[in-house]
């Protein structure tokens, strides 16, 4: 569908003509038009499927249409994390180019100077503020903010939210705001909880439903099954055959994330680490530095990870196995962007190998496991057996084939190792 077949403000599509937009994506085009009628909306669709604009331009050109004060706060959009409200805030400054409609974002990490910018701010009537849940919880608490003429509520990322514990003060924020008021909520998931949040802060909502897509065809996927203390080898090894350059690697924790970093640097590779504990100055450095080209790696949590918008990401390397399966497709569908090629690269240790076997379920075909570099030796064997019922198989690393698991050679060598164990008590 063609933005045009929609009733946007002529402004709006006309930053929309700049920026080269002129089709819209399935969550646009069955999103929009319920928002600008007023409707409240759950929608479920992963990230990357234009959903930010999916909200973005019909609240825009509700408001430019006009009806709304203009010394009011008239929309809150929530995001999780201080990342994805400063995407969504540079969104917003192209969509509404032409209009006048004035916007803030709120997040923590700054010093005291921004902090009173966003209470005058605040107290001015943005139109539009773009807030993390706790920043905004500080400014009603001291007594910066007037929620009362509120028409918009926006929750993005909702599932995220409350997997970071946020669902308190989501609430906390909802019982403020006029009970007349449309309420828009986007998730990547749909489990019990984010259902429940939609039945008690949500009226009559339309349901905008997109199932998961699987990862782009143009993403190479493969896996190495090894060991724990193999996979920093590995790391090495590909580094070794070719330079690394847009290479994106998460992590399990943000632990491991500063560990893996400072081992990577050590090797003489150029890495930072972007988590939770870096200040706001200093994760706008990382990212800006891994933008221009001036940091060929970044490691990452995967509380970070839905704020790393870049299109020209190479490699994705998952040290750790994802415990869901749409967190997989999440972190992979970070490289082949905007039509371009790119590899997706897990490693697979033996406890994580249940979860891996999952994600092939999902996917619906197994992905190509690759053998380990000679002198790392071998690696464990890929059990079948995941956290669902199903078959038991084998994966043999090096030239092995892959077997049922009465393999003659795998047999011998058993044999042998017996054969050793026997020799030893004796």
């Amino acid at each position: 569908m063609d933005f045009y077949d929609l009733d946007l403000n002529d402004l709006v599509l006309d930053a929309l003509d700049d920026m080269n937009f002129t089709d819209t994506t399935p969550i646009q085009e069955h999103a929009i038009p319920p928002i600008l009628a007023g409707r409240d909306i759950v929608g479920v669709a992963q990230t990357g499927t234009g959903k930010t604009a999916a909200y973005l331009l019909p609240i825009l050109s509700k408001l430019q249409d006009g009806g709304y004060p203009h010394d009011a706060i008239n929309c809150i959009i929530m995001a999780p994390t201080r990342e994805l409200a400063q995407q969504i805030d540079q969104a917003l400054q192209g969509f509404s180019y032409y209009l006048d409609v004035s916007n803030l974002a709120v997040y923590g990490g700054n010093d005291g100077i921004r902090y009173e910018q966003e209470k005058r701010a605040m107290q001015g009537g943005a139109d539009i503020i773009i807030a993390t849940p706790g920043r905004l919880i500080s400014h009603i608490s001291l007594g910066n903010v007037d929620l009362s003429k509120v028409s918009f509520f926006i929750l993005d990322e909702a599932d995220r939210m409350l997997d970071m514990g946020f669902v308190e003060d989501i609430l906390m924020i909802e019982k403020m705001l006029p009970k007349e008021r449309q309420t828009i909520m986007f998730s990547a998931t749909m489990p019990q909880k984010i259902q429940e949040l939609a039945n008690t802060i949500l009226r009559d909502p339309v349901e905008v439903k997109l199932a998961v897509s699987k990862p782009a065809d143009k993403i190479n996927q493969m896996a190495y099954i090894c060991y724990e203390p193999q996979k920093l080898p590995i790391i090495k090894s590909l580094f070794k055959a070719e330079k690394p350059e847009r290479v994106l690697i998460f992590t399990g924790s943000k632990q491991k994330t500063k560990e893996l970093t400072i081992a990577i640097k050590s090797a003489g590779y150029n890495a930072r680490a972007m988590h939770s504990d870096l200040l706001q100055n200093e994760r706008d450095q990382v990212m800006y530095e891994f933008r221009s080209g001036k940091i060929d790696i970044l490691v990452a949590t995967d509380i970070v990870a839905r704020g790393i918008d870049i299109d020209d990401i190479q490699l994705v390397i998952n040290f750790d196995v994802p415990r869901d399966e749409e967190d997989y497709v999440h972190r992979i569908g970070r490289t082949a962007r905007a039509g371009r090629g790119g590899e997706a690269i897990t490693f697979v240790s033996e406890k994580d190998q249940p979860h891996f076997r999952d994600i092939e379920r999902f996917l619906g075909k197994e992905i190509r496991k690759c053998p380990l570099p000679e002198e790392l030796g071998e690696g464990p064997a890929y059990s079948e057996k995941s956290n669902k019922k199903g078959k038991r198989g084998r994966y043999y690393r090096g030239n092995r084939k892959r077997g049922n698991g009465n393999d003659k050679s795998r047999n011998e060598e058993q044999k042998k190792r017996n054969r050793k164990k026997k020799d030893k008590k004796a």
